[in-house]
């Protein structure tokens, strides 16, 4: 079945490119992926498959579900884009399709495309045979956010799920089991209210928010000597004022707070709100606080990492060509990082010892709340090109190649053989339900970043896209005129620096 399983998906790799080019050229920010929902919802309904759309009260989030009866095995993989990563595909340097426009500069637009070849190839194969079992198919929205995972959690979507099957792109072909290596955080924008006045006639009758926000800022760069090594925190101001002669009345400032584990999270987030607090006293503002995102730093089931990992090495890297290779290359020595090429050797399973290291910290990623609730593994596939620095335009370049067009085939295949393992092996559902409640969850217990009043942050990027989106739809992929998005732009693959 599982050289069955192969076989259907090289059928569809027309079909995974298909997709994966035009999720690339909607290009949408987090919490306003509407064209790209509207797009994979509506190849999902034509399969056959039920969506359940606004998913936790998220208007771009859906659940869509085939099948009946055990186990229910939950696919996602995230569809958000990055700030002003526009770029064209295909090109080893800095070319943006439009200038500061938004961009796949992490590749979320793959993984989507490559579980729904897993489900329809595995859906293919259970109607055949007659085999239970049910698929949901799940997005990660606004996951450079951390906006919605944990809202999914809190909603139940996963309540009666057996196990998780994400995907994320990489330049790698692996699966980690036990602790993934994350950093925990919570997401937080501190909004300061102040009094307006003329800025130079009667400035000692104002009070500046804005003189709040920097002087928090201050504060919290100065704490930072005093704080574990393995913190991360970063800040942008969202709000500034409006203009230089009038007193600021509010201001804002959004921070990300990152450690290793919740009670690490919960104490920055504290020593945060008491920067602000502070903050507030000395400029006589005042100060309220609204919940953005969090995260729980990842734990991933050994026993299922292991199946997939097994399946991986069945797999293999894809056959990379010479255009591929010199492509790469390009890219590297463009960006002056080591010329290693494409990765073409599956390595051992990951075993990370533990939580980020006191001296390294860590990334991120809203997956960890799901996989402290439900058996839950991460397959990293091979569609990027190791180069960028990560939120990045030179991490779009290779995503609408045949670079990122192989990846996904390949990664489906082993999404596909680790579905089928466990709809055929409940052994193998057992081991990760025993291996989650006596190993991972035995001594530490999920409990959600979010409070009750808490509700996703569902108006970020909205401005941006508004501007930008009218302008991007001229070049949204059109697959019924052009064979490949690179034809469509008339780019030349690959095309290098002379």
């Amino acid at each position: 079945m599982k050289a069955d399983l192969a076989g259907r998906i090289d059928r569809m790799a027309k079909q995974a490119q298909v997709m994966v080019d035009s999720v690339f050229s909607f290009a949408e920010l987090g919490f306003q992926e509407v064209e790209t929902s509207k797009y994979l919802t509506g190849i999902l309904e034509k399969e056959g498959f039920r969506i359940e759309r606004g998913v936790a009260g998220i208007p771009t989030a859906w659940v869509a579900t085939w099948g009946s009866g055990k186990p229910v095995i939950a696919l996602g993989s995230d569809i958000d884009c990055i700030p002003q990563a526009s770029q064209k595909p295909g090109v080893a340097y800095r070319a943006p399709l439009l200038e500061y426009a938004p961009g796949h500069g992490e590749g979320h637009n793959s993984g989507m495309p490559l579980n729904i070849v897993a489900a329809l190839a595995v859906k293919e194969i259970m109607e055949r045979e007659k085999l239970p079992g049910t698929l949901k198919l799940w997005p990660g929205v606004g996951e450079e956010q951390l906006g919605t995972k944990a809202y999914y959690v809190r909603a139940g979507v996963f309540k009666d799920v057996d196990a998780v099957l994400f995907a994320h792109v990489s330049s790698d072909f692996n699966v980690t089991g036990g602790p993934g290596g994350q950093s925990g955080m919570v997401s937080v924008e501190y909004q300061f209210q102040g009094e307006s006045a003329h800025a130079a006639g009667a400035p000692w009758r104002g009070r500046s928010a804005l003189d709040a926000v920097e002087l928090m800022n201050v504060g919290w760069n100065f704490r930072r000597e005093h704080l574990r090594l393995a913190q991360r925190s970063h800040y942008v101001i969202t709000n500034g004022g409006d203009q230089p002669n009038v007193v600021p009345q509010n201001a804002a400032v959004w921070y990300f707070f990152r450690e290793t584990d919740y009670d690490n999270v919960m104490n920055l987030w504290k020593i945060g709100d008491q920067m602000a607090q502070g903050a507030a006293l000395m400029t006589n503002t005042t100060v309220t606080s609204r919940v953005l995102g969090s995260a729980w730093a990842g734990h991933f089931s050994v026993p299922i990492a292991e199946a997939m990992h097994a399946n991986i090495k069945k797999v293999g890297y894809p056959q990379w060509s010479e255009e591929d290779k010199s492509f790469a290359v390009a890219l590297q020595k463009e960006l002056k990082v080591p010329v290693t090429g494409l990765s073409e050797q599956v390595g051992e399973l990951r075993r990370p010892a533990g939580s980020p290291s006191a001296a390294g910290g860590g990334g991120s990623d809203d997956i960890g709340d799901i996989s402290w609730n439900v058996p839950t593994v991460t397959l990293r596939y091979p569609a990027n090109i190791q180069a960028g620095p990560g939120h990045n335009w030179a991490n779009a370049i290779a995503m609408a190649t045949p670079i990122a067009h192989k990846g996904v085939v390949a990664g489906a295949k082993a999404q596909a053989m680790t579905l089928l393992d466990l709809i055929t092996k409940p052994q193998l559902v057992t081991a990760a339900w025993d291996y989650f409640k006596n190993v991972q969850t035995k001594d530490t217990k999920y409990k959600s970043f979010l409070r009750p009043t808490d509700e996703p942050a569902l108006f970020l990027n909205k401005r941006i896209m508004d501007e930008f989106r009218p302008r991007m739809k001229e070049q949204y992929y059109n697959p019924g005129k052009y064979n490949t998005y690179l034809e469509q732009l008339g780019i030349t693959y690959p095309t290098v620096r002379q």
